[in-house]
């Protein structure tokens, strides 16, 4: 028979305690050897419902590399994924432009890398790809994406720059003129979608719709400034607003009494002034909201101004043969590039345009939504350069 010391079974156990202490005691021993609380994974963001709603509480959204079965559920539902951006008509863009290998190409807009990544693989091998964006926020994760697609390094090159200063990166980068020039005027999704930028009014954020937050007046400091005349042209010429003079008067009566900070008082006031024209039809109400974003945030980046002198340069920037795409959203936008287009024909800086608009297909614009007022058109440059571009001013 097996001895045991003095208060001490067979399994270790002192006689002398409690059950219940030696149960502390085994659970304190065992709880040792468990992972502590800082080694568990975070948790997950709360909101309420089943879905999250707000930008913010969309983490699988914003982290596509970890949750791509989610993304591929998103996308197939005709919406864009947070903080991303779907191309618009990008195989109808490499058709326009026909990249081949060598060329150089500069795509003025950057936004997501989308197009970019299309017309950068298509010039390879020995072609190179020059971007442009004015978003400090979003280029340095645009070129890290493309950066990552493993591509000589020397085929890339980056610059914060507005497109209106394309000539001076020209002159950089690639001084004797591109090949191919694409421009997207539209605003990337990332940029809609996250309240933080004030693009939107689905949700409240600051009055803020610059491309660059780091230069010029935000859409706060703007409404602040403009009188009733000014405010109404914004309106009518910007966003086709066919009550502009009496939107005009109440945003500046309502900002008499108190500023207008964020992007809730603005939709909200235009909402409650609106539905007494539409007798409370909310499809026209949101139209409205819509268009006075739209005008506003035009004005805010100059983007008309921007896109004329674009159109100046092009000419210039282009190598014989060389050809240029431009997407737009907004019929002054479009009525811009079409008649640069057709009178840079007129003067010979062009051997062919566009006989007509280039829209989306119907199963694109099922897919993605955000691409039904897209418009592609596209122009060819003279072979022997020929055609004065001042012509054109």
């Amino acid at each position: 028979m097996r001895k045991f010391r003095s208060g001490v079974n067979a399994f270790g156990c002192d006689l002398n305690k409690s059950v219940k202490s030696q149960q502390q005691d085994r659970m304190t021993n065992s709880s040792s050897d468990l992972p502590s609380s800082s080694d568990k994974p975070p948790r997950r963001p709360r909101y309420r419902g089943k879905n999250p709603r707000l930008f913010s509480e969309k983490y699988k959204e914003l982290a596509p590399e970890r949750y791509p079965e989610d993304i591929a559920k998103v996308l197939a539902s005709g919406k864009t994924p947070a903080g991303s951006h779907r191309s618009i008509m990008p195989a109808e863009v490499l058709e326009c432009l026909q990249p081949r290998p060598g060329e150089i190409v500069i795509d003025c807009t950057l936004g997501y890398g989308g197009h970019a990544q299309e017309l950068l693989q298509a010039v390879q091998p020995g072609g190179r790809l020059i971007g442009l964006d004015v978003d400090p926020v979003e280029l340095p994760k645009t070129e890290e994406r493309l950066r990552g697609l493993g591509l000589p390094e020397d085929s890339l090159c980056f610059f914060r720059s507005n497109f209106a200063g394309l000539s001076q990166v020209l002159g950089r980068a690639a001084p004797g003129g591109a090949d191919l020039i694409f421009a997207d005027l539209g605003v990337s999704s990332m940029q809609i979608d996250n309240p933080a930028r004030g693009f939107t009014f689905k949700a409240d954020g600051p009055l803020e719709m610059r491309m660059n937050s780091q230069r010029g007046l935000s859409a706060q400091e703007w409404l602040a400034r403009w009188s009733v005349a000014n405010l109404a042209t914004v309106l009518r010429e910007n966003g086709d607003e066919p009550h502009a003079e009496f939107l005009a008067k109440k945003i500046v009566d309502a900002r008499a009494e108190s500023p207008l900070q964020t992007t809730r008082q603005l939709a909200d006031l235009v909402q409650r002034h609106y539905q007494r024209i539409v007798d409370g039809n909310e499809d026209l109400v949101r139209a409205a909201i819509r268009r006075t974003f739209q005008a506003i945030r035009i004005a805010v980046n100059d983007e008309f101004g921007a896109l004329d002198a674009l159109l100046r340069q092009l000419p210039g920037c282009l190598r014989p043969h060389g050809r240029v795409a431009i997407l737009s959203f907004h019929s002054g936008e479009d009525r811009r590039v079409k008649h640069h287009f057709r009178d840079g024909l007129r003067a010979g800086l062009y051997q062919r345009i566009s006989e007509n608009v280039i829209q989306a297909s119907a199963q694109e614009r099922r897919d993605n939504p955000r691409s039904t007022s897209a418009k592609l058109r596209f122009a060819v440059r003279s072979p022997d350069s020929s055609g004065n571009p001042n012509e054109l001013l």
